[in-house]
């Protein structure tokens, strides 16, 4: 890491981070065992405490290796809306030495098939407001699709009357399926089987999240219990979270900021994070009153929509101590009406898929506005010439490049486009991010473009208005 470039460092941080040579499933274990009563999940008011999580997460790996035979190394599709089940399944799955494949809730047959198909998965844990579009995919014989489903109930977990609005498809009351191999998240939590031995280490993979698909068919990010652990470890730290945190968690956990943010992190530090299915401003307004949530990870439009509730005034938001995220540049009127109302800044980053999250995120006590921010923990990253592949100087744009530990092994099945996404640097493995930045005096990094979508219209580059991740 080049110093010279970071002379706003945060003060109080060194440089490299230790990462814990430990699988994620393993701060579970230290957050139950630590705090075994402290709520971890508040849903639409109902609590499920740390002990609780770990409990279940184990019930689910049981029946998961036992029932549905899943084995160390198999993918395991996670195809839900936000919800205690989502991160219960989550750390069951991790819990069984297998691979979380989370998918975008509003995905449909033909897409999920892609899914099924390109990971191999044979085992899916899906909501049953969402089951319509696994059903064509289950019984299709060995090997040639689903095998066994988790079938999930929101409602399940609303064990009191919640003054928070309740969306429709949460408050659902269970259904019964009497589908072969298909199961109840219920059925499966209450025949307690216990888990086999925890085998995972921080080199086997843990979890692919997969990519857009804005250039071709959606390809899975290949990610260790390392690589996953940098992220979220190195998240704590940078923002000096403490076990009493209390997050507002709204993003989508099957995106890499929401997960790393707004779930994993919480683990890991014994944080509580209270969550909802679906954004709804009123609601989130009220969970920050109610619960005295002092850490919000939102996306700009979510903020600019928060903002602009006229209702706003009458809830108390003095709870909040920190405002982030990412997504797309936040507009500067919004950033200045949001550090009117709280005096707060907002703290924008930068990351990917590939990354699972942040790879930049601008110092707290030093952000600037519409900027990406600096490097983090142990992360080389560089301006280059796309076709020459020479660093840029400071001040010239070109493609941002990355070297760190939370850089994902390849995309899974896809050898060639693995290849095309790396270049190597000075004897160091680089991915090129696709996005065209550059970097200002103080070595923070500013982003204007997309190469991808870069054109080439009669011999000059050209391409429309590129947004940030």
């Amino acid at each position: 890491m080049n110093e010279r470039h970071y002379p706003h460092w945060p003060p109080q941080l060194p440089r490299h981070l230790t990462l814990p040579q430990t699988n994620l499933f393993f701060n579970a274990e230290v957050s139950a065992a630590r705090f075994p009563d402290k709520p971890f999940i508040i849903y639409y008011d109902t609590a499920v405490t740390f002990a609780e999580f770990k409990d279940e997460a184990e019930r689910i790996a049981g029946f998961l290796q036992q029932e549905c035979q899943v084995k160390a190394g198999d993918r395991v599709l996670l195809y839900m809306q936000n919800s205690p089940q989502w991160i219960i399944a989550y750390y069951g799955i991790l819990r069984a030495n297998a691979v979380v494949v989370p998918v975008n809730p509003m995905n449909m047959s033909d897409e999920l098939a892609h899914y099924v198909e390109d990971s191999g998965a044979t085992t899916i844990i899906a909501p049953q407001c969402l089951f319509a579009n696994v059903e064509p995919l289950i019984g299709n014989g060995p090997g040639k699709g689903i095998e066994h489903a988790i079938v999930a109930t929101y409602s399940d977990y609303l064990r009191r009357p919640s003054p928070i609005q309740v969306p429709e498809f949460v408050a659902a009351p269970r259904k019964t399926f009497s589908i072969p191999g298909v199961v109840s998240w219920q059925d499966a939590i209450e025949r307690r089987i216990g888990p086999g031995p925890l085998t995972t280490g921080p080199d086997d993979l843990c979890v692919m999240p997969y990519t857009s698909g804005t250039t071709g068919k959606p390809k899975g990010c290949m990610h260790t219990h390392r690589s996953a652990m940098s992220t979220l470890v190195g998240g704590c730290a940078w923002f000096s979270t403490p076990a009493d945190a209390v997050y507002l968690s709204v993003l989508p956990l099957f995106h890499v900021t929401g997960m790393q943010g707004g779930m994993n992190s919480a683990v890991f530090s014994g944080a509580t994070i209270v969550l909802l299915s679906r954004w709804d401003r009123e609601a989130a307004a009220l969970c920050i009153q109610k619960y005295r949530v002092t850490g919000w990870q939102s996306i700009s439009t979510m903020m600019v929509d928060f903002l602009s509730n006229p209702k706003l005034g009458e809830y108390d938001l003095s709870s909040l101590t920190g405002a982030r995220g990412g997504g797309a540049a936040m507009p500067e009127a919004i950033a200045r009406k949001l550090k009117t109302l709280t005096g707060l800044d907002y703290v924008e980053g930068y990351g990917m898929s590939e990354t699972i999250a942040g790879t930049h995120i601008n110092p707290p006590h030093r952000p600037k506005p519409q900027c990406l921010g600096i490097p983090v923990f142990d992360v080389d990253s560089r301006v280059i010439d796309p076709a020459s592949l020479q660093e840029l100087p400071q001040g010239e744009t070109g493609e941002i490049v990355v070297n760190a530990p939370q850089v994902m092994l390849g995309y899974w099945g896809s050898p060639k486009a693995t290849e095309e996404a790396f270049v190597e640097l000075d004897g160091k493995r680089f991915l090129r991010t696709g996005d065209l930045g550059h970097i200002d005096e103080d070595g923070y990094f500013f982003m204007t473009d997309r190469l991808k979508r870069m054109i080439n219209a009669s011999g000059s580059r050209c391409g429309p208005p590129r947004s940030r991740r």
